[in-house]
């Protein structure tokens, strides 16, 4: 049984401190992010995660993606489809990705334990369209969504061949919201899919028992779904985890929504089922979401904590 994390980590950006630090600011090359993703992968590993992130430090799920993408643009805050949706001006994430895999390896001394690694994140063509408001060109969600999958696709291919993640995970919170057609959304995520040779996942927070059954359709190898923040998921899961026979299951088991440290007996008693459910070896032990918003010694103590008990049944 392995951990890893949704994603983001509590950062903030730094200014220079140094003489060669203001120097790259006084030529614009100074990345104000780099010693977030460091700071942020550093928690993770001494906390015991498995599979890290690269803490997407530089903004929200959706920005983050959407202003590197032509048909979309970024007005206070707010994503907006424009015109038609082409191919990203430039590889979003790799750098960030490449540096973390950098900083786990020279934790590791250059020896990364077997099954484990970075992991590549992109947000979901279904949840960024449901998140943007349509101003031109297209007439329906659904075309944009198709559009915008083909667009992310490179991006989820230069992941795969630049960073040579342990896998790469979309995240479509939206597909809980009873608010996408399943089809165009499966669709989506089979363009994404297409190909690829590492493992896929898909993030789907939320409460399931709705949306489950279609879930379980998908063309994804890795269904990560949130657990310790409500009180459905788990009986959904149980009820439903013959569907799930072909697929690891990615097990929320600390809440992000709340800014405390879990109870380690929660926790624990919320694994044990699980492990009772689809058995330890078909799961990956996670927070429900990511864990931008939790202060950063709380956020670490979340993780520490879900990675004793993973040591526990490993």
């Amino acid at each position: 049984m392995k951990s890893t994390v949704v994603g983001s980590f509590p950062a903030s950006e730094s200014s220079p401190s140094n003489f060669k630090d203001k120097l790259l600011n006084s030529f614009g090359s100074f990345d104000p992010f780099k010693q977030a993703i460091k700071e942020s992968v550093l928690a993770q590993l001494e906390a015991g995660v498995d599979i890290i992130s690269d803490g997407q430090v530089r903004g929200d799920m959706v920005s983050i993606f959407t202003k590197y993408i032509p048909g979309m643009k970024i007005e206070e805050g707010n994503t907006f489809i424009v015109s038609k949706i082409r191919n990203p001006t430039k590889e979003i994430s790799i750098d960030d990705l490449k540096y973390a895999k950098k900083v786990m390896s020279e934790y590791y001394n250059g020896n990364i334990p077997e099954g484990c690694g970075v992991k590549g994140i992109i947000t979901g063509p279904n949840t960024i369209v449901h998140s943007s408001r349509i101003q031109g060109f297209y007439k329906n969600k659904e075309d944009a969504i198709i559009d915008l999958a083909h667009s992310l696709k490179h991006e989820v291919d230069a992941i795969a061949k630049k960073v040579e993640p342990v896998y790469i995970q979309v995240d479509e919170p939206f597909l809980s919201t009873g608010m996408v057609e399943m089809k165009t959304a499966r669709e989506a995520i089979d363009i994404l899919h297409d190909g690829l040779e590492i493992p896929l996942g898909m993030h789907v927070c939320g409460i399931l028992d709705n949306a489950f059954k279609d879930l379980a359709k998908f063309n994804v190898d890795i269904l990560d779904m949130e657990f310790a923040g409500n009180n459905v998921n788990l009986g959904v899961l149980e009820k439903n985890a013959s569907l799930l026979s072909n697929k690891k299951v990615g097990f929320g088991c600390v809440d992000s929504s709340v800014n405390t440290v879990d109870d380690i007996k929660d926790v624990d008693e919320l694994v044990k089922k699980a492990i009772e459910i689809v058995g330890k070896d078909n799961l990956l032990l996670d927070p429900d979401c990511g864990l931008r918003r939790a202060p950063k010694d709380v956020a670490f103590e979340k993780l520490r904590l879900m990675n004793e008990i993973k040591d526990k049944y490993s």
